[in-house]
């Protein structure tokens, strides 16, 4: 194996990446080193290098110069010398999440609870988050990087890399399903279901078994294209003025079990409050698209009802095996997904290209 590797790596915000060669990192005793086969290029990425430390100074990115990337899939090159139960040729997925592994969140196995949670390759949740960075400093646009062994989530054969490299926004889904007690015979709407993150909530729940999917969006025809995934079992709307009276027309008068919140920072407050309109009593509501509004809430009411409002981060490495497990036995159908692979070396164009895309059915990847 050659000492070297290329990498997109970005020296300011708002310029284009630079392709460059980097040494290729030596993982420590508990790391293993990744050849990436695919890294997906989420449709937020964009907005994460030009706004994020405008809009979200609290979300802090790497020092530049950095390597982003934040969902990569590939082969196992190289284990530490304490790595166990992995080895080299192994198939993986790499959550991106790090942990301090110390706090009370970290001991307790919540890793999205620690304060100094941070994407590798993206962004970090707390002021700790550059110590993260400066451990493992590739993200996925690089034709390697090293991961700690806990974050590895093993694909079964059946599961390409191009699907693989699209865990992170099916794994967001799958976890806030997971929170919301989502179980056979359940009824879900999904707020956006038609996006990237929509559709992968859609796939999860027919694989956790929901007896009616119910969606919005705002393009019909990719509304359509969904429905047409189970036809029957989902029902589609791009006219949520009165969702709550068309939820239960379509579902025996009774609203539904569960509501997840797809939609991004950008979308109106009115969206999220009608789709909580749709919730049976004792109903669970959990937002996973970032909306930024500020949400009116009648407590009240929720508590006469017994609603839960939750809000779910990304996914723990034992629920993307979970997931990985699902997909690998078929339950969990990823055939639907359109991949668009590019070179590494294409990355700035691909960017560019991102906005012409098929809604959430498109999977654009780049391949090392």
């Amino acid at each position: 194996m050659t000492s070297t590797m290329l990498a997109a790596r970005l020296h300011a915000i708002n310029e284009p990446m630079q392709i460059e060669t980097l040494p290729i990192p030596q993982p420590r005793a508990t790391d293993v080193l990744v050849e990436v086969k695919a890294c997906n290029i989420v449709p937020n990425l964009g907005n994460v290098l030009a706004t994020y430390a405008e809009w979200f100074p609290y979300l802090p990115l790497p020092k530049l110069p950095a390597v982003f990337g934040l969902d990569a899939s590939g082969v196992v090159t190289a284990v530490g010398s304490h790595v166990g139960g992995v080895n080299v040729g192994d198939r993986v997925y790499v959550n991106p999440g790090l942990s301090c592994g110390a706090c009370r969140a970290c001991r307790s196995g919540s890793d999205q609870n620690c304060n100094n949670y941070t994407f590798m390759g993206y962004f970090a949740f707390g002021e700790r988050g550059q110590e993260l960075f400066d451990a493992y400093p590739y993200g996925g646009l690089s034709q390697y990087l090293t991961a700690p062994q806990r974050n590895l989530v093993k694909l079964p054969d059946t599961v390409s890399f191009e699907e693989g490299a699209r865990f992170g926004y099916l794994g967001t889904a799958y976890s806030a399903l997971r929170k919301a007690g989502a179980s056979p015979g359940a009824t879900v709407l999904i707020d956006g279901i038609s996006g990237t993150l929509g559709l992968g909530a859609c796939l999860n729940a027919l694989a956790l078994g929901a007896s009616r999917i119910f969606g919005t969006g705002r393009n019909q025809e990719l509304l359509d294209d969904v429905a047409a995934i189970a036809p029957g079992r989902i029902l589609v709307t791009n006219d949520d003025t009165d969702l709550g009276d068309w939820v239960r027309r379509h579902n025996d008068g009774e609203g539904v079990d569960i509501v997840l919140d797809c939609l991004g920072p950008g979308a109106p407050v009115t969206a999220f409050t009608r789709a909580l309109s749709t919730l049976r009593r004792g109903g669970v509501a959990v937002d996973i698209g970032g909306m930024m509004e500020r949400v009116e809430v009648d407590m009240f009411s929720m508590m006469c009802s017994q609603k839960s409002l939750l809000g779910s981060l990304w996914f723990s490495t034992a629920e993307a095996q979970e997931m990985a497990e699902l997909a690998g036995a078929g339950v969990l159908d990823l055939s639907v997904l359109e991949h668009h692979p590019f070179p590494l070396e294409k990355i700035n164009e691909a960017l560019e290209s991102l906005p012409a895309r098929h809604g959430g059915f498109t999977n654009f990847v780049s391949i090392p």
